[in-house]
């Protein structure tokens, strides 16, 4: 066969539901036979959803695991079409696998395990030491899951120069931060080129608690040229029709590969070549070559906008709650959860609470109305005055002879989440917390107050970044009243008050947050850099001191390359 139709599943699955996961995968298989596809790709672990984590322990969950998989392949049985998949094998030990299911079942485990950020596989799986390449209707196709294909030197290398393998198949489960397709696209189009061979790409797409996968999927040509692009953020299947033997032709030709097979390199992996069997019905593929790129890359504050908006639908949605709840306090990051939590769920879904006290300003009331108003959220006002004075006149013994200060503000926002997680208790609605990246770096928050929710919508997205979206956001209309995007942002838990009494100005924080965050920079690294000596040596303190605070956070979503959570695991107890 010298043309192959192949189709991408772009799905997004949810860890643990299996009977969720095989359903959509058997609807694609249809999807795909109906379009007359010769295979059909899914992701890594499509059955199980990714990450399963310590699910992978139980033994019911693995053998629920092998009967998804058995009953995958009795759905497909006399269907002419290859079907590429993830599950989870076990040999002896635990494999993050694929099965390549065709009149039988081939298996083949992922070589190289990722155990860094937020990865960790070495945790629960076994390294595969064979290579599989499947011979499927006369085109060898080489099996490769995430993580093998980042190698230069990997599986993929050693498929295309020792077993000529005309394409690569690579299953993966890669998570979202930003500029991530970007990097992912670079590197497929150099192995492509490296390699002389086209490489299909299926990714995983949707939220799983932090994490969002941004599916992303592709085929890339030996030229590195991109065929078939799949979009960002959303579920689809998509065709492409693929001139294999073209690229054997131009591989062998290729001056570079003849010489390393002439060099007699060692290969450190086993190699396995295997055959499927011809299917007794061949259909006749009359559909068209089909090129083109579908969807380009955009710009990063729609990007993040729709990462978010993806990873907070798919929370709510797959823990099975129906309404959301925010606390709107007039300000910028309250606004902009509003906004991803209307697109993500409908205004009508969302429940706005107004907690005002003694110090809150009355524009800040005129500007949380006006913005429930654009998005068509309820907004329930509740002043907490009264109950702030109940618990000063209980206290008043014990503060005697104290100046206000930080417990009273405290006590503010803490009357704020006792309420807000009230609702929550008696109408079953999550609570979506507001906090952003800068804050819980520094806890610039209240624990048991701001912090109390479910899930923390923008707890990766730094407080500059947040005024950026949300000046995207507003070139298409206003959704956040204009005053909010003006306004200094403050907590308001004391009279005048301004975040930059306590912080430097955020475009002064957030460069120096990212360097020691994200980038693993020393103070006096980040001073030299340009950043004054107090500022840096201040925010690093901040930062160690509160790591208590963040391990009390509620989950929230990641968009950056280190994130607070799994991604980033200091201790709390820490004299460095």
């Amino acid at each position: 066969m010298d043309n192959l139709r192949v189709a991408i599943a772009q799905i997004n699955t949810t860890v643990g539901d299996i009977k969720g996961n095989s359903r959509k995968i058997k609807q694609n298989i249809k999807r795909a036979y109906d379009k007359n596809a010769d295979m059909v790709i899914f992701p890594e672990l499509a059955i199980t959803g990714y990450p399963p984590e310590d699910l992978l322990y139980r033994q019911d969950f693995i053998e629920e695991n092998f009967t998804a998989l058995d009953e995958i392949s009795k759905y497909s049985s006399g269907k002419d079409i290859l079907i590429i998949v993830g599950f989870v094998d076990f040999d002896t030990d635990i494999y993050n696998a694929t099965a390549s299911v065709y009149n039988g079942k081939i298996i083949n485990n992922k070589i190289f395990l990722p155990n860094y950020g937020v990865f960790d596989e070495k945790r629960y799986f076994q390294s595969g030491d064979t290579l599989s390449v499947i011979n499927y209707k006369g085109v060898k196709l080489g099996i490769t899951i995430c993580e093998d294909i980042w190698y230069p030197g990997g599986p993929a290398y050693y498929e295309t120069l020792f077993e000529n393998a005309e394409l690569i198949v690579n299953i993966s489960a890669s998570p979202y931060t930003i500029g991530k397709d970007i990097k992912r696209q670079e590197m497929i189009k150099t192995r492509c080129r490296d390699n002389v061979t086209t490489i299909v790409y299926c990714n995983l797409v949707g939220g799983q608690d932090e994490l969002i996968f941004d599916g992303n999927s592709m085929i890339v040509s030996e030229e590195g040229k991109i065929i078939t692009k799949l979009s960002s953020f959303a579920e689809q299947l998509e065709i492409g029709d693929l001139n294999v033997k073209d690229t054997l032709k131009r591989r062998l030709k290729d001056v570079r590969i003849r010489e390393l097979r002439a060099s007699e390199i060692p290969v450190p992996y086993n190699i396995v070549s295997s055959d499927i069997p011809p299917s007794k019905k061949i259909k006749e593929k009359k559909n068209k070559m089909n090129f083109g790129i579908k969807k380009q890359y955009t710009i990063a504050e729609e990007e993040v906008f729709d990462a978010l908006v993806c990873g907070t639908r798919d929370y709510v949605k797959k823990n099975g709650f129906k309404k959301v709840i925010i606390a709107i306090s007039g300000g910028i990051d309250s606004a902009l959860v509003s906004v991803i939590a209307s697109k993500a769920v409908g205004g009508e879904n969302i429940t706005g609470l107004f907690l005002p006290s003694q110090f809150t300003a009355s524009e800040s009331e005129r500007d949380a109305t006006k913005l429930a108003k654009n998005l068509g959220i309820e907004l329930i006002k509740l002043p907490i005055k009264p109950l702030y004075d109940s618990y000063i006149e209980i206290l008043k013994g014990v503060f005697k002879g104290t100046k206000f200060g930080v417990a009273e503000e405290n006590l503010q926002a803490r009357i704020r989440g006792n309420i807000v997680m009230a609702l929550s208790n008696k109408f079953g609605w999550l609570v979506l917390t507001t906090g952003n990246k800068s804050e819980m770096s520094v806890g610039y928050a209240t624990l048991y107050g701001d912090m109390a929710g479910g899930f923390a919508v923008i707890k990766d997205v730094p407080k500059t970044m947040v005024y950026r979206i949300s000046k995207w956001l507003n070139k298409k209309g206003e959704f956040i009243p204009d005053n909010i995007l003006k306004r200094p942002p403050t907590a308001e838990l004391r009279p005048n008050q301004k975040d930059t009494d306590s912080l430097p100005e955020y475009d002064v924080l957030d460069p120096i947050l990212r360097m020691y965050i994200e980038q693993d920079y020393g103070i006096n690294e980040i001073i030299d850099s340009g950043f004054k000596e107090n500022d840096v040596k201040k925010v690093a303190k901040l930062v160690i001191r509160n790591e208590y605070k963040r391990r009390q956070s509620p989950v929230g979503i990641k968009i950056t390359e280190r994130s607070f959570g799994k991604d980033r695991r200091y201790p709390i107890t820490n004299g460095f």
